[in-house]
């Protein structure tokens, strides 16, 4: 008979905690691990998936600070536990919590795939102990959100998970910043692929405990290969989904796995997907239903292969037969979990026969292949009572404010930073400006503008109407820039503020003003522009059509770059001088020196 937890020297108000969760006899795992543990050693501890090993590094760490206790202090934890998946590390948060919450430790847990604020909230406010992903702790860590000079004990789990995703530099990183000489615990159903280098890198005379063989699989499985043709297997995987109870069924592919939930709904059998392209609130509602009851039916990757601890599945389905023995062991441990019984098919079609037969003599397994169809009496063995279809209901189409609101939640991008702010229907032009249309009636003002910007070339023209009080205010301006040096432009402005007169160096003319005359004075520009003689040298006019830059100029005097040597000094007089008053003569002026009184220089 297994020990109780309080017999291996577990503290009496954890073992309460376990008890009221129905958990009172401790596992082979936990029972060869925690006298270490307890007593501050290093372990490294290897046993099957499901077999408890979650529970045996977490009384540990728990029971550690709370005989030690200390101030909380904001971004410094005392004890870590990584993971590799967000999913594990989630489970770990439901295992660690309840026992935290006892003596009154805090927990937090970060990751990627969701905005960083929260986490920094939760770091800021004090945390006990920290369980992350490397990935989004090494962001924390040189955002120096987070530090590590205080950890006290560390836990690394899945290590051998951790190596097949690359995460190995990244972790050796991380528990460089830790200080020397804490407890470190590393947990694995294998030891392989540069685990064995962090074995000798940070832990120090670990003890060594191993339940299990790597190969060996869980006692209370029953392992099943059943062989069928192409044509009939998607009809096979809708008879082994058709069970009352709970099952899992692995496929290849992220969008393969999307379909078969989709079609399974369809056929009356509630089913959700869960992969790499769902967001976490989406994993999260999934995982939710599906443990509740609602779905009895979970399609997933290889991203469910490990931390998806749900009770009662009775069923694991591999309709894609995994590429290695590790991951199938990894994917049938989400059955037969904490010693429950559990059942386990391998699908095979004739071209994956050979690959199947070394997939499971490397699991460590000796189970004969059995041809089938999707009515064989050993098929229906297998799913046992059948339940009742469940009419199908087409989702409902969620509001755009809604899909906003979730995608912002889940940014990743630097905890929601680089996110799109502005008003709808707005497009940017090349230059980055966005063309913008306004029309406002305020309390009897009325004011319509219309901006319009092209830079490479370039052009601006601004229109604005305003109608405030009675007064009625109408604004033109046409800017055209060529290709010259910076501070030469031509500009022209029309501009009717309801005044009688012009004043000097204004050029206004009413709104009703002929447009046939802008519109030459537009193609005058290009003409100008397009030069080769006026390209970097064209002389800036004022709103009034007056030569920039006389005697007075710093700039020496330039030929052939003006719009008279362009176009003909009668062509400009005879374009300009309808703008003039008759007979009335200005002195030039400098660009730089706009004349007092002039609102419309710029």
């Amino acid at each position: 008979m297994s020990p109780s937890f309080t017999s291996l020297g577990v503290p009496a108000i954890f073992a309460d905690v376990l008890a009221s969760q129905e958990i009172e006899a401790a596992f082979p795992i936990q029972e060869a691990t925690l006298p270490t543990t307890l007593n501050g050693g290093d372990v490294l501890g290897r046993g099957q998936t499901g077999s408890g090993k979650t529970l045996a590094f977490s009384l540990p760490v728990v029971a550690r600070l709370a005989a030690n206790p200390k101030p909380r202090k904001a971004r410094f934890p005392r004890a870590l536990i990584m993971a590799p998946t967000r999913e594990l590390a989630t489970q770990i948060a439901k295992v660690v919590e309840p026992l935290a919450k006892a003596v009154d430790l805090r927990v937090a847990v970060v990751f990627g795939g969701v905005s960083q604020q929260r986490q920094e909230k939760d770091l800021n406010a004090g945390v006990d102990i920290l369980i992350a992903c490397p990935g989004r702790l090494e962001d924390l860590l040189k955002q120096r959100v987070a530090d590590l000079s205080r950890v006290e004990i560390s836990v690394l789990d899945e290590a051998d998970h951790m190596a097949d995703l690359g995460f190995l530099p990244v972790v050796k990183r991380i528990l460089d910043q830790a200080p020397r000489g804490i407890q470190h615990m590393l947990f694995s159903a294998t030891l392989d692929n540069g685990v064995d280098k962090l074995v000798q890198r940070y832990l120090s005379n670990p003890t060594v405990h191993s339940v299990d063989a790597p190969t060996a699989a869980v006692n209370t499985m029953e392992h099943h290969v059943f062989m069928v043709s192409n044509d009939d297997k998607k009809e096979l995987v809708r008879t082994l989904a058709s069970g009352s109870g709970r099952r899992i069924m692995f496929m290849r592919t992220k969008h393969h796995a999307k379909k078969m939930a989709v079609w399974l709904t369809k056929c009356g059998i509630p089913t959700v997907d869960l992969h790499g392209n769902l967001s976490q609130n989406a994993r999260d509602r999934n995982l939710a239903a599906f443990s509740a009851g609602d779905a009895r039916v979970l399609v997933a990757t290889d991203v469910a292969a490990r931390g998806v601890h749900v009770d009662g599945v009775e069923l694991v389905v591999h309709i894609d037969p995994p590429a290695e023995h590790k991951a199938y062991l990894h994917r049938s441990g989400r059955t037969a979990r904490a010693g429950s019984d559990g059942i386990v098919v391998t699908i095979a079609t004739p071209d994956q026969q050979s690959d199947v037969k070394s997939l499971i003599k490397a699991a460590g397994l000796k189970v004969p292949m059995v041809k089938v169809t999707p009515n064989s009496q050993v098929v229906m063995e297998v799913v046992g009572d059948v339940a009742a279809p469940v009419a199908y209901v087409a989702p409902q189409l969620r509001s755009t404010a809604s899909v906003r609101k979730e995608t912002l939640t889940d940014s990743d991008a630097a905890g929601g930073r680089g996110r799109r702010r502005g008003g709808r229907g707005t497009a940017k032009s090349a230059s980055g400006e966005a063309p913008r249309g306004r029309d406002e009636n305020r309390g009897g003002e009325r004011r319509t503008e219309n901006r319009s910007e092209n830079r490479g070339g370039e052009r601006r023209t601004e229109n604005r109407s305003e109608n405030r009080g009675g007064e009625r205010r109408s604004d033109n301006r046409g800017e055209g820039r060529g290709n010259a040096a910076p501070g030469y432009r031509s500009e022209r402005r029309n501009d009717n503020r309801g005044a009688s007169a012009p004043r000097a160096g204004d050029r206004r003319t009413d709104n009703r003003a002929d447009r046939r005359a802008d519109m030459q004075q537009d193609d005058r520009d290009v003409a100008r522009r397009t030069n080769p003689a006026n390209r970097g040298s064209a002389a800036a006019r004022n709103n009034s059509g007056q030569r920039q830059g006389g005697a007075a100029s710093s700039r020496p005097p330039r030929s052939n770059n003006t719009i008279g040597d362009a176009l003909g000094a009668s062509k400009v007089e005879a374009a300009n001088g309808a703008g003039r008053g008759a007979g009335r003569g200005r002195a030039p002026r400098r660009a730089t020196s706009p004349a007092s009184g002039n609102r419309n220089n710029y």
